[in-house]
């Protein structure tokens, strides 16, 4: 019976690990399977450049509709020059316009400056309220080519269907998912504690932390 009720209460943590662990996978496959189309990637540039990277795999379209929460996924900040261990965000809210091109959407995120890393690290952070957010150009020899873009918090991009390209997140919200924190690091840590601290990437982050480091290795 002990067992029994040991295994009750231990199950949904086990299945929430699995569940963070295999999205930190699918993290990893967004991230690798753009940076490796030929010419239709985001620019190598703008990622050495970026503070911070947020991958969000399978964004969910319906939940526009309801204001329900609608995708997870993950940011890693540079520190010290190398991708710190990767923490959890959800996305919630946004435009309409954001539902074009089907069920399920990749987005991602580049941080290009330090203020907006910070903002990004808090409880929430409201795109195109709080921090400025654009559509990011695409292309390895794109570059940021306007003003907007070049001045932007936020370069963001999104995948459906197999189609690429920048899109603008104006009324989306990233919020910390502490509980999938806590499903990764065996505690409920912060954000903030994860990127800025000195906490080892768990084993499943391996992957995720490989791609970032082929794509955008070590910056002085």
């Amino acid at each position: 019976m002990r067992i029994l009720t040991t295994f009750v209460l231990l199950a949904p943590a086990l299945l929430g690990a699995e569940q963070a662990a295999q999205r930190l996978d699918d993290a990893a496959a967004v991230f690798s399977e753009i940076m490796a189309a030929p010419d239709k990637g985001i620019p190598r540039d703008l990622i050495d450049r970026a503070h911070c990277v947020v991958i969000v795999p399978g964004l969910k379209k319906g939940a526009f509709v309801v204001g329900a929460k609608y995708g997870k996924g993950f940011v890693s900040c540079r520190q010290a020059g190398a991708w710190s261990a990767p923490a959890a965000v959800r996305v919630e809210g946004g435009s309409v316009g954001f539902q074009i091109g089907g069920s399920e959407t990749d987005v991602v995120m580049l941080v290009m400056n330090e203020r907006g890393a910070g903002r990004l690290l808090g409880d929430q952070f409201s795109l195109g309220g709080e921090g400025e957010v654009a559509a990011g150009p695409v292309g390895r020899d794109a570059s940021a080519q306007t003003d907007a873009r070049m001045t932007a918090e936020i370069l963001s991009y999104s995948r459906s269907h197999g189609i690429f390209a920048g899109i603008s997140l104006q009324g989306a919200t990233l919020r910390q998912d502490l509980d999938d924190n806590a499903a990764l690091y065996g505690r409920r840590l912060t954000n903030r504690e994860i990127v800025r601290g000195s906490v080892a990437p768990p084993p499943a982050a391996a992957r995720l932390v490989e791609e970032l480091d082929r794509y955008s290795p070590y910056v002085k």
